[in-house]
């Protein structure tokens, strides 16, 4: 069920210049960062992209859902990370995403780590508004 306006707790603001040749900010100054196209997508690769924004959004989110599911089973992911892919490439609308998410859990053998991936994968924000519209593989 989609939150209502009355349930945020924090909201983000950020700013783009010139789309994905240019610049982008937050409006509290803390982000401001110039954007580029990957070489891959013919742009110089000089700045971050869209891309890397949302991979480190993305993995950020997913490493606190880990956690709070890690307090729920009584689990250990101390000095866990988690890195996300993302992907862009063409589809039949013109462009789309596709990400990838891998963890390393030091503290947990292979079966629980699997276990607590896909139960954050359930409560992440991030996952919970991309599924259905992209592909999104726990590795």
């Amino acid at each position: 069920m989609p939150i209502q306006p009355a349930d945020v707790l924090y909201t983000a603001v950020a700013t783009a210049e010139n789309g994905r040749d240019g610049r982008v900010a937050t409006d509290d100054g803390t982000l401001d960062v110039v954007v580029n196209p990957p070489k891959e997508m013919g742009g110089s690769g000089t700045g971050t992209n869209p891309e890397q924004l949302f991979a480190a959004g993305y993995s950020a989110c997913f490493r606190g859902a880990l956690a709070v599911v890690a307090r729920r089973e009584k689990a250990d992911v101390t000095g866990s990370t988690v890195t996300a892919k993302v992907g862009i490439g063409k589809n039949d609308d013109g462009f789309g995403l596709i990400v990838e998410i891998s963890a390393n859990i030091p503290n947990t053998d292979g079966e629980t780590a699997r276990a607590l991936l896909k139960k954050a994968h359930e409560v992440c924000p991030y996952s919970r508004a991309t599924r259905g519209n992209i592909t999104v593989t726990l590795v």
